[in-house]
């Protein structure tokens, strides 16, 4: 089939799905746009690159120190428009800022860490993008039908991205590279494999958590219809999956599914206390053996070698580079330090090559270990732990949203074990804070059996 006609096959594909998730309801704020274009922006490509004004795939938007002030230009548009629309919604947004605590504290410090970055005017500006990325999760909060809106993210984004990645893969030379071996691998609307496999693992499962839902809840409005457009998008989820070979957003998103799942059974919805033995589940097996052994057998299982695909190595190599162990090198500021010719030549010492330049750890703790040194791991971890808490306190109260901030919460913290995966403008961070500050807003009686309800079961108490 000739692409053009394959594009606009795509194109009235993308608008059929959309029709047939329309539920007229439920009325959401046309704010919920600006959310899902950020986070279809942060889970593709840079606009710039789509017009051709940067580099190819190998552009690195995280390590370059000015970036494309096109897309310095949308980005601040954006987080302007959403403060605007936070403002206008002040009684809920002052509700959440005040469960918001750990987030803040976190904030502040990477703020802080600015001052002794040695590029501070790129590192700001990152921490602004990075501040960006609560503003859009607290637009879906406070929209005056969050559970919907959440719904409806997952829904934007995956009718575009995931009907666009699938053509770009099998029509155009723009949805396919090569990696270090010279092999042919697909990155769809992403420029690497890793980002593709990301966009696809965090929003297959809200994808996932929508079908369920329409599934078993025979009474909700345009049920037949709806149930279709999610369960075609779930069907490009997994064959993009497949297709983008991530083993670790694969792991994931399997896990996560497992999860999300098991939390509805009768044992566990009527036994709220037992979702802990999932999640330490969950947990033992995603993540623990990758620390403490079998880890050749793990990584095996996952398509890659006892190294991680050479990670051990640059971990290994990151930890001596580190000038300041105790504050770091500043807010996402060590790959644009001195410290990296360091971190190069003990990478070359242990005779590991990389054909393009490393802007990462491949592990999200070290990454925050390397930016912001002891004090930020310890905060990040204590923030990630009262997170979960609260997801666990969420769950009891309504098992339908509990489940969800449960499994990226998890999830999250599983895949940041080899990938940076609490970066600015990463899709895991932002579904992470999206369940951290929703599962603290979770009100107390919030057992609701139905997604349409007066009174809101997400707006914390004054």
């Amino acid at each position: 089939m000739p692409p053009p006609i394959a594009f606009l096959l795509c194109i009235i594909g993308i608008a059929i799905l959309f029709y047939l998730n329309k539920d007229d309801s439920v009325q959401n704020s046309n704010a919920l746009w600006l959310t899902a274009i950020w986070v279809g922006l942060i889970g593709s490509r840079p606009v710039s690159m789509w017009f051709g004004l940067t580099g190819g795939p190998t552009y690195a938007a995280n390590s370059d120190l000015e970036g494309s002030p096109f897309d310095a230009a949308i980005f601040a548009a954006l987080i302007a428009i959403g403060v605007i629309v936070l403002l206008t919604r002040w009684k809920k947004s002052r509700r959440y800022l005040g469960v918001m605590g750990p987030i803040i504290i976190y904030f502040a410090y990477c703020l802080i860490s600015v001052s002794w970055s040695p590029v501070p005017v790129p590192s700001l500006k990152r921490w602004i993008k990075d501040v960006g990325d609560v503003v859009m999760v607290l637009v879906v909060l406070t929209d005056i039908e969050p559970l919907a809106a959440i719904r409806r993210l997952y829904s934007r984004v995956g009718f575009v991205l995931f009907p666009l990645s699938l053509f770009l893969i099998r029509y155009t030379e723009t949805g396919r590279a090569y990696d270090n071996d010279g092999l042919l691998y697909s990155v769809g609307v992403t420029t690497n494999k890793n980002s593709l496999g990301l966009t696809l693992f965090v929003i297959s499962l809200g994808v996932l958590w929508n079908f369920r839902w329409l599934l078993v809840n025979r009474t909700e409005p345009n049920r037949g219809r709806r149930l279709v457009a999610q369960g075609i998008l779930l069907g490009f989820g997994f064959a993009l999956l497949y297709m983008a070979r991530s083993s670790t957003s694969l792991g994931c998103f399997l896990l996560g599914s497992v999860l999300l799942l098991a939390t509805h059974l009768r044992a566990v919805r009527y036994q709220p206390s037992r979702v802990h033995l999932f999640g330490i589940a969950v947990f033992a097996f995603g993540g623990i053996s990758v620390f403490f052994g079998a880890t050749g057998d793990v990584a095996g299982a996952m398509g890659r070698d006892s190294s991680f695909s050479g990670r051990t190595d640059i971990w290994s190599s990151l930890f001596p580079a580190v000038s300041s162990p105790i504050i770091g090198t500043g807010f996402d500021s060590f790959w644009n330090s001195p410290n990296v010719a360091i971190f190069q030549h003990n990478l070359k010492m242990l005779g590991f090559y990389h054909p393009e330049r490393l802007n990462e750890a491949h592990n999200g703790y070290i990454e925050v270990y390397l930016n912001l040194g002891w004090i930020g791991v310890c905060i990040i971890a204590i923030v990630l732990i009262i997170g979960y808490l609260a997801a666990c306190r969420a769950f009891q109260r309504n098992a339908e949203l509990g489940s969800l901030f449960l499994v990226y919460i998890i999830t999250g913290v599983i895949y940041s074990s080899t990938e940076a995966g609490f970066r600015t403008m990463s899709p895991n961070w932002v579904f992470i804070l999206l369940a951290i500050i929703g599962a603290s807003g979770v009100k107390k009686n919030a057992k609701v059996r139905v997604l349409h309800q007066t009174e809101s079961p997400l707006v914390p108490a004054h």
